[in-house]
């Protein structure tokens, strides 16, 4: 992304409520040019406020917003470069698909001609020709979104915003239109910068995410790089399935860190970086192998038995508890070749590599 430049820009951003509630908590951050961008975090965390403050719905407390190169100090909403697809669509019940989509051409007075062109275009994009005389009540959920984009997006914006677009679909309806965003995102080339707290959505259509927590940014990656190297304990354990341990390092010497891992004992990993004191030891889920005899390799083993079994269809949770009282979590895909049977109570080995482990100081 170095290489494209910043459409929006946030210097040191902050969103103070009422009662000293800050929602937006010092946030800086570029989002570029043509960029699908997630702000990603649990309810609370401040994306949709940080949204609101790009749209101009809120005014910020201190910092300033800058949109292609141009402070939007003292720019109203209806100015900024930005159009925003609300969670509940807010299309209007008593037009139909057509006058929905051209509402905002008609009302800064665009000519009727290029009204009928431009809409026509737009239900081509998020393929709705043919429905163009049809009302709300009339369509499905995941065509009275598309209606939303359109008429988002027949203004022409910098800047498309996303307030969880998809959160009232069903589940197979999200993932399909999870593909149409990104899809138009691709074919109209502007920015989309998406809020959600739906992981596997950010990770399936962003280029890039910042993941958010109380207000502030606590990493802004791809999302492979966060998946595979969260640089917190916060950020490792909303991304994905991750088992943390707790532990002190103990000793480093020749590449290699000891910790002492409370309740399991010392465990020797790759000296990836310095570190010292206490530590949150990471290791995913799905990197975590079940046995029935101890593993003769160098692999980190652990004797355990199973609590709980969660189906999942193209994979199982497994839940087990060692000797010494520590819950991990496994995900089993039923295409792995398991040498043992899984079934509730059995104790079984658990292990994994030193080099799939994460060592988090934060």
């Amino acid at each position: 992304m170095s290489t494209k430049r910043p459409i929006i820009q946030l210097h040191n951003l902050v969103k103070t409520f009422a009662h000293a509630v800050t929602a937006v908590d010092h946030v800086s951050l570029d989002i570029y040019e043509g960029e699908f961008f997630a702000l990603l975090g649990p309810s609370g965390c401040g994306k949709t406020t940080l949204l609101r403050l790009l749209a101009g719905l809120e005014v910020p407390t201190a910092g300033d917003i800058v949109i292609d190169h141009r402070s939007m100090r003292d720019i109203p909403p209806n100015r900024r470069p930005v159009n925003m697809v609300f969670q509940s669509y807010a299309v209007f019940p008593q037009m139909t698909v057509a006058d929905n989509i051209a509402y905002g051409l008609k009302v800064t007075g665009t000519p009727k001609a290029e009204i009928v062109t431009r809409v026509a275009e737009a239900l081509a994009l998020v393929r709705l020709e043919g429905l163009e005389k049809r009302k709300p009540h009339q369509l499905s959920g995941g065509q009275r979104q598309r209606v939303a984009l359109a008429r988002a997006l027949i203004k022409r914006p910098k800047v498309l915003l996303l307030d969880e677009p998809l959160s009232a679909l069903d589940a197979k309806l999200r993932q399909v239109m999870q593909l149409e965003l990104v899809r138009l995102q691709h074919t109209v080339g502007i920015t989309f910068v998406l809020v959600t707290h739906d992981q596997d959505e950010a990770l399936s259509v962003a280029d890039r995410i910042a993941v958010m927590e109380r207000g502030r940014v606590r990493q802004v990656a791809s999302p492979a790089e966060l998946y595979e190297h969260p640089n917190s304990r916060f950020v490792a354990g909303f991304i994905g399935k991750m088992n943390l341990l707790t532990g002190v390092v103990k000793g480093l010497a020749h590449g290699t860190v000891v910790i002492d891992v409370s309740q399991l004992g010392e465990i020797r990993l790759p000296a990836t970086h310095p570190v010292a004191g206490a530590v949150t030891v990471a290791v995913r889920a799905e990197k975590v192998t079940i046995y029935a005899e101890r593993p003769a390799d160098d692999t980190i083993a652990f004797f355990a038995q199973v609590i709980h079994l969660a189906y999942h269809g193209s994979e199982t949770h497994v839940f087990v508890q060692t000797e010494a009282g520590v819950e991990l979590t496994i995900t089993v895909q039923h295409a792995y070749p398991l040498d043992t049977v899984l079934s509730l109570h059995a104790w079984v080995w658990v292990s994994w590599r030193p080099e799939d482990t994460l060592i988090l100081v934060d």
